[in-house]
C-alpha cells in the first residue's frame, strides 16, 4: 500500500474534519433545509391568512366599493361616485359623532389606564387573598355588553329601579335623559366592564419584572411609592402601549352598550360615529352613506392605533425579562 493510499485510508482528523464540516455547511446544503422550514411556517400561517382574507379583507373591500354607490338595501345598487361621501361629510351628525367618539376615546383612556395599572400592580402580589380578589374582580369579563346595558338600564330607572327600591333620593336622577349624566353612566359602565381586562394585562406584566430590581431598590432605601414610580411604571412602558392601543380601538366598538341604553339620546348626546353609521344604514336605508362612515371608522382606527404604536418607539417588542 502506497503512502498516498495509507493517508487516504486514515480517519478524517484535523483539516479533514474542517473540510467535511465546511462541505456540510455550504449554501447548497443549507438551502433545502431553509426552504423546508419556510414552507412549514407558511403552512401554519396559511389558515389564519385565509380566515383573515375571507372575514376581514373581502368585507372591507366590499364596504369601500359600496361607499361609492347609492343603495337603499333593497333595490338595485347604483354607482354614483363620490355622492355618498359628499353627503356623509356634509352632515352635522357625522361631525357630531366623530367628536363624540374622540371624547369617548380620551375619557375612557383617562379613566381606565390609572385604575388598571394600580389594580394590576396590586393583584400581582403573592398573597392568596389577592388571587381571590382577582377572580371575583374579573367576573364582568364573562358577561355580554348587551346584558350589562339592560341590567344597568333597569337599575337606573328613577321610578322602578334601585333608587326606588332602596328609597335613596340621591339615586333618583334622570340618568339616561340628561346629556351630562348619561355620559357619567356610560363611562362608569364601560370602565366597570373593561378595566378587569386591562388589569389582567398589567398583572402579567408586573409579574415579569425581575425581583432583583426591587431588592436592589430596597437596599438603597427606596419605599413602595418610589419603587412604583422608578421601577414598575418604566418597566410597563410597552404594556402601556399595548393596552392603550386596545382601549383606543375598543372605544370605536362601544355600539352595543350605547344602543341598548340610549339609542343615541338624549337628542344626539351619545350618537357616536359607530351608532350613527348603524342608524344611517339600517334605519335611514342609506347604505352608501353608512359605508362611507364605516370606511371613516376604519381609517380613524388604523390611524390612532399606528399613532399609539409610534409612541412606543422602535423597541416596542423588546423583552422585559431579566437578562433579555
Amino acid at each position: 500500500m502506497t503512502a498516498l493510499s495509507r493517508e487516504s485510508a486514515l480517519p478524517a482528523t484535523g483539516a479533514g474534519v474542517e473540510r467535511a464540516e465546511s462541505a456540510l455547511s455550504t449554501p447548497s446544503v443549507r438551502r433545502p433545509r431553509e426552504d423546508r422550514v419556510k414552507i412549514s411556517h407558511l403552512l401554519f400561517v396559511l389558515p389564519a391568512l385565509l380566515f383573515f382574507a375571507v372575514f376581514a379583507l373581502l368585507p372591507l373591500v366590499g364596504v369601500v366599493a359600496l361607499s361609492f354607490t347609492t343603495w337603499n338595501g333593497i333595490g338595485a345598487i347604483e354607482f354614483t361616485g363620490l355622492t355618498s361621501w359628499i353627503e356623509a361629510l356634509g352632515r352635522s351628525s357625522t361631525w357630531n359623532g366623530l367628536g363624540l367618539v374622540l371624547l369617548m376615546i380620551v375619557a375612557t383612556w383617562l379613566l381606565q389606564t390609572p385604575m388598571s395599572i394600580l389594580l394590576g400592580a396590586f393583584l400581582a402580589g403573592p398573597q392568596r387573598y389577592r388571587n381571590v380578589l382577582a377572580i371575583l374582580y374579573f367576573l364582568p369579563l364573562l358577561l355580554s355588553s348587551a346584558a350589562i346595558a339592560i341590567t344597568f338600564k333597569s337599575l337606573l330607572d328613577p321610578n322602578f329601579g334601585l333608587a326606588n327600591g332602596l328609597d335613596m333620593p340621591l339615586l333618583k336622577q334622570n340618568w339616561l335623559g340628561d346629556s351630562v349624566l348619561v355620559w357619567v353612566v356610560l363611562l362608569f359602565i364601560i370602565s366597570w366592564q373593561f378595566i378587569p381586562f386591562h388589569t389582567l394585562i398589567y398583572q402579567g406584566a408586573v409579574r415579569q419584572i425581575p425581583r432583583s430590581m426591587y431588592e436592589a431598590a430596597e437596599i438603597d432605601g427606596a419605599g413602595r411609592v418610589r419603587q412604583f414610580f422608578s421601577i414598575t411604571l418604566p418597566q410597563l412602558k410597552y404594556t402601556l402601549i399595548t393596552s392603550s392601543t386596545l382601549m383606543v380601538v375598543g372605544a370605536l366598538t362601544y355600539f352595543d352598550i350605547i344602543f341598548v341604553l340610549t339609542q343615541g339620546g338624549p337628542g344626539a348626546a351619545t350618537r357616536i360615529l359607530p351608532l350613527d353609521m348603524y342608524l344611517t344604514g339600517f334605519r335611514g336605508n342609506e347604505m352608501g352613506v353608512a359605508s362611507a362612515l364605516a370606511v371613516m371608522l376604519v381609517v380613524l382606527g388604523l390611524g390612532l392605533a399606528l399613532g399609539v404604536q409610534r409612541l412606543g418607539g422602535k423597541d416596542s417588542a423588546a423583552s422585559q425579562m431579566e437578562g433579555a
